[in-house]
């Protein structure tokens, strides 16, 4: 009989410490803005290296994360939904870039504000953008010549 009460002892202990866990995991993730922030999206010719949940920064702070990503069929242009703080406000005349941190880094969203007086609202549209440079490609180019696009 001790030995069941000990086992089970144990086990509530496991699953304290995993509840713990969990909670601790919930509050430091950037999971689901929720009430925090507004949609915006804009509509890259090349979304290489980004996926959801990566980040959108301002003069390299984030400010953001990428929430969903479609292919337009009329332009097949890849349109990126992405969530920006409340309290960061985006000029209208902005740009939205995928870069990255470093040679091997993460790609994120970059977005450079303009200096345009009005600001993008909820569910707005990024119209300047510039899409992911592939470094393979940019190889490719420069062996055998040609633009990179």
């Amino acid at each position: 009989m001790a030995s069941n009460a000990a086992e089970t002892l144990i086990g509530a202990v496991v699953l304290a410490v995993a509840g713990g866990f969990l909670v601790y995991a919930a509050n430091t993730a950037d999971v689901g803005v929720g009430g925090s922030g507004y949609e915006l999206f804009a509509k890259f010719r090349k979304a290489e290296g980004i996926d959801i949940g990566g980040d959108v920064r301002i003069a390299g702070v984030k400010v953001g994360s990428i929430s969903g990503m479609t292919l337009d069929p009329t332009t097949y242009y890849a349109k990126v939904t992405f969530v920006v703080d409340r309290d960061v406000k985006v000029p209208q005349d902005s740009l939205a870039k995928i870069t990255s941190s470093s040679l091997l880094g993460d790609s994120y969203i970059a977005i450079d504000p303009g200096a345009e007086d009005l600001m993008l609202e909820p569910g707005d549209e990024l119209i300047i953008t510039q899409s992911s440079v592939s470094f393979g490609d940019l190889i490719g180019k420069f062996i055998h010549g040609g633009d990179v696009q």
